[in-house]
């Protein structure tokens, strides 16, 4: 299991990328949906305790949720903003955070 920092590392390298490229977005889409669920499962295993990360937890379990484990295409891609703005909600918790996981 990936360190919290490692596995936040990886999310944030997504701000690189994007659906502007034809033919990029759904490796855009799958990988910030992939990043978010090894984020969430590098928070709930950390020493610190998942209660550390309540908030974030919460928000990524909340996208889990409505996209029911369903990671086609056609449903990331309809549920885009919600994947980017988990991401960036996650992204602004992390880098306010005390501990700074930059």
């Amino acid at each position: 299991m990936a360190e919290v920092r490692d596995s936040f590392a990886v999310l944030q390298a997504t701000y690189n990328d994007g659906c502007d490229t034809p033919g990029n977005c759904a490796y855009f889409l799958d990988r910030v949906a992939g990043n978010l669920d090894d984020l969430y499962d590098s928070m709930k295993a950390s020493p610190k305790g998942p209660s550390h990360f309540s908030d974030p937890i919460k928000w990524i379990a909340r996208m889990r949720t409505t996209l029911h484990g369903d990671l086609s295409y056609t449903n990331l891609k309809q549920h885009k903003s919600l994947l980017t703005g988990t991401r960036d909600k996650v992204n602004t918790w992390m880098q306010s955070h005390p501990d700074d996981y930059r």
